[in-house]
């Protein structure tokens, strides 16, 4: 089965292809600080050279995996569209991988022997969490939080006292001081951990229950900011 994973949660555009064989490659884009995602000019082109330098066509892809967040509301919509979308017009499978599941398996993959969170930043002063055990199982599910609330989450996982779980993410690199409070250990800003890479949603795509092209659905975790502005203008009254 070759399976095509995209992942537009964060600012960067994560790409990667997993082959019959097994074996995978990726592509990613990062922004400079401060710069723009480039998920709309940039996914279907590294798509294609994905796919060119493994010598494939798009038509031999057989499923398509996306990450569903949560994550950025703009990114999330970019990646979903486009893989309903390429999945519809090839008549591949599609499959929906939670972003920061996906966020845990590659850290996984670096042999990390602790608990993980998994962190992604929300913006508006909060961060989307879960935590994970070293064999993938969920400790404490996904939400939204302030960083200083973290050990509720820490809590909720059972961790026995003395135990240091490893932050890893961007809402991690953002909130390290809060984080580092509450006994979790963060990796160097440029640890490959904080990185959601586009091969651990192929990979977890791989084994996900594919579903209706228009069953996938953003996992946001919270209302737009859209939507809480224009609530807060007045536009919510009935």
């Amino acid at each position: 089965m070759i399976v095509l994973g995209l992942d537009t949660a964060t600012s960067a555009t994560a790409v990667a292809l997993r082959l019959a064989d097994g074996t995978t490659r990726e592509a990613r884009d990062d922004p400079a600080p401060g710069g723009h995602p480039g998920h709309a000019t940039r996914l279907l082109a590294m798509t294609d050279e994905l796919l060119s330098h493994a010598a494939l066509g798009l038509e031999q892809v057989d499923r398509i995996a996306v990450g569903a967040g949560p994550g950025t509301f703009t990114g999330l919509r970019v990646g979903i569209a486009t893989a309903r979308g390429l999945a519809q017009s090839l008549g591949a499978e599609l499959v929906a991988v939670s972003s920061l599941r996906a966020l845990a398996h590659g850290a996984m993959g670096s042999q990390q022997p602790r608990a993980l969170v998994a962190t992604i930043d929300a913006r508006r002063g909060e961060v989307f969490a879960a935590a994970y055990s070293p064999g993938e199982g969920e400790l404490a599910g996904a939400r939204a939080l302030p960083p200083g609330e973290i050990a509720a989450l820490l809590g909720e996982a059972g961790l026995a006292e003395g135990e240091r779980p490893v932050g890893i993410g961007d809402g991690a690199v953002r909130y390290r001081a809060e984080l580092e409070a509450a006994g979790i250990h963060v990796p160097a800003d440029s640890a490959p951990e904080h990185l959601l890479r586009g091969v651990a949603i192929a990979e977890l795509g791989v084994t996900a229950p594919s579903v209706g092209y228009g069953d996938v659905l953003p996992d946001y975790l919270r209302r737009p900011d859209a939507e809480l502005a224009l609530e807060g203008a007045g536009g919510g009254a009935s």
